[in-house]
């Protein structure tokens, strides 16, 4: 049974955990927060995982490392100078870093050429996409291992051909997100009918196209040179910008809408899984494999 090694038990370290243990390995899952074994029993029942505080001996004899840890560097420094110590010289260390480069992970790392970055949207379990992300220094070997594993995972992984802040899936979000804050701002509509827009539109639209095919078929025979040349030239609003002085009163709305605290937040979990695990075999996207990337 091949191992991995998931470091950090957030939401993420959980959802990864879940899928690798689904697909047949066996999970370490390292954290120093003291309530970890008690989180493990509760969030990974059925799993087999050995959780421990001590990273070194979760690293030891690994064939895979996800890290999902603090998005702090000195806290990931820290943690990928011990990965690089205590694996062996072919095992990938990959990063679910959603903001940090890969080149400034590994600056400084004997392991550079093995560090990569696997970020993940959340949850890891349920959602396709892994944006592999490679640094100047990362080998191509531990590029092409990285996509073997998530693929045989049921993930689509995603090469991208260098590295960039926010790599791509959240420089699209980030644009997208601060247009709608700017909407709400501006008084022209509220956060609920936003978000069910966004669900009857352009987030059905681009679950089943994305948005360059979405341009060829809004085009008609002629494609999306005919739709940019005649619709797309007579859309020339300003976007706008959210008032960063005025974000309270966008979370206050979200806050209100949504509600706060834990069982607020279990009951949108259960809506968001429930959603997702029913349109994932509709459109497509596989199970995670029986062998789980262990050739």
């Amino acid at each position: 049974m091949a191992v991995v090694t998931i470091v950090g038990a957030g939401v993420i370290g959980i959802s990864w955990a879940r899928l690798f243990g689904g697909a047949g390995w066996e999970v370490r899952m390292s954290d120093p927060r003291p309530d970890l074994q008690e989180l493990v029993e509760r969030e990974l029942a059925g799993v087999p995982v050995t959780a421990t505080a001590d990273l070194a001996s979760a690293a030891a004899g690994a064939d895979f490392v996800q890290e999902a840890g603090p998005e702090r560097i000195e806290i990931k420094e820290e943690m990928f100078a011990a990965l690089a110590a205590h694996t062996g010289d072919d095992v990938v260390l990959a990063s679910s870093s959603s903001s940090l480069l890969p080149s400034v992970i590994a600056q400084g790392n004997p392991a550079a050429d093995r560090i990569v970055i696997g970020h993940p949207f959340n949850p890891p379990e349920l959602m396709p996409l892994v944006e592999v992300v490679p640094g100047p220094r990362t080998a191509t070997r531990t590029v092409d291992r990285a996509v073997e594993v998530y693929r045989a995972l049921g993930k689509l992984p995603i090469r991208l051909k260098k590295e960039i802040p926010g790599f791509v899936g959240n420089r699209l979000q980030k644009v997208f997100n601060e247009q709608c804050a700017y909407l709400v701002q501006q008084g022209v509509i509220d956060v609920k009918e936003l978000d069910e827009l966004v669900r009857a539109s352009l987030g059905l639209r681009w679950a089943v196209t994305g948005p360059f095919e979405s341009g060829v078929l809004g085009g008609g025979p002629a494609g999306m040179r005919h739709l940019v040349e005649h619709v797309g030239s007579q859309l020339t609003f300003e976007d706008g910008s959210p008032d960063p002085a005025r974000m309270g009163e966008v979370l206050d709305a979200v806050e209100r809408a949504y509600g706060t605290g834990r069982p607020a937040y279990e009951r949108l979990v259960e809506l968001r899984d429930g959603r997702t695990r029913a349109v994932l075999d509709p459109l497509g996207w596989t199970n995670p494999s029986s062998d789980g990337g262990r050739q």
